[in-house]
């Protein structure tokens, strides 16, 4: 039995894909802001909302600051800051207070600043909270075992919710690298086709296969000619989440180093004598080795 290794949640699945560099796309974050937003880190998004608000503060506390008597009671920069952060806030202690024209028109602005800029940090932590999350679990391991007499390619995926997917849909796809005769070096996605590639409620643990037959990329030699065709596997689950009501998409990429040769999954779900289904998290990747033949 293969050692048992930590189940992996759908965050951990999303950073098995590899990182994308571009170069020469000239694209910056406030081109496509929402965008931008939506896709950062929770540690990164309330970074950069919090170093946005101390900016925001300092630049308004340098224009109170430049003009001496702006704010009663304000006798340096630090109380400028502060007095800017009350303001930003709406707090508004009491202690000091804008006692000339050019302070009510800089609270003015920035008391309006304060109103929008509230307005979008809640908008957007609410698009982030509100976005649809999938919470699949994919094996470490694919294995090829016989079913019927016919090898098969075998992955294995969980719904980590305790809900249903309806109408989930599995495609698992094989990406190589051709050469033309012309020299060019092509990338070419090849759908694996499924025993089942559908399943009308996913509501436990589905073990996919697709049969190593004549039409398989995988017959015969076929992984060592994969294997210098530089070939990976993608999988994409999709379906209705039955509790958020929108459709999930949950991903996963392996290599060819992944397939394990002559093993099987082990059982992971009992039945109680209530009929209630047990599903063991703690055996979802453990692989059990098959004799030759």
């Amino acid at each position: 039995m293969a050692t048992k290794p930590t189940v992996q949640r759908q965050s951990d699945a999303r950073s098995n894909f590899p990182n994308i560099r571009a170069i020469g796309r000239k694209l910056s974050p406030h081109e496509d802001f929402y965008h931008w937003v939506l896709t950062l880190s929770w540690t990164y998004f309330f970074g950069v909302v919090t170093a946005a608000f101390f900016v925001t503060n300092a630049i308004f506390a340098v224009l109170f600051f430049v003009v001496p008597g702006s704010v009663s009671n304000a006798a340096s920069f630090s109380d400028c800051f502060f007095f800017s952060v009350q303001t930003l806030a709406t707090i508004g202690y009491g202690v000091m207070a804008p006692q000339s024209t050019w302070g009510h028109m800089i609270v003015t602005v920035e008391a309006l600043f304060g109103i929008v800029s509230t307005a979008m940090i809640t908008g957007l932590t609410f698009a982030r909270f509100a976005r649809p999350q999938a919470r699949i679990l994919f094996s470490d391991k694919m294995v090829i075992s016989k079913r019927d007499g016919v090898p098969h390619l075998h992955l294995r995926i969980a719904n980590w919710r305790r809900n249903q997917i309806v109408e989930a849909s599995l495609t698992v796809l094989l990406l190589v690298s051709e050469t033309t005769k012309e020299g060019e070096t092509l990338r070419r996605p090849m759908p694996l086709k499924l025993v089942r590639d559908r399943n009308p409620m996913f509501a436990l643990s589905w073990t996919a296969m697709h049969a190593i037959d004549e039409t398989s990329p995988f017959h015969g030699d076929g992984i060592e000619k994969l294997r210098s065709m530089k070939a990976e596997i993608f999988v994409t689950l999709t379906g209705l989440d039955e509790t958020l009501m929108q459709t999930i998409v949950a991903r996963f990429r392996y290599a060819l180093d992944d397939i394990v040769p002559n093993a099987k999954f082990a059982d992971l779900l009992t039945i109680a004598e209530d009929g209630t289904r047990l599903i063991d998290y703690d055996k979802f990747h453990d692989i059990i080795s098959l004799p030759e033949g």
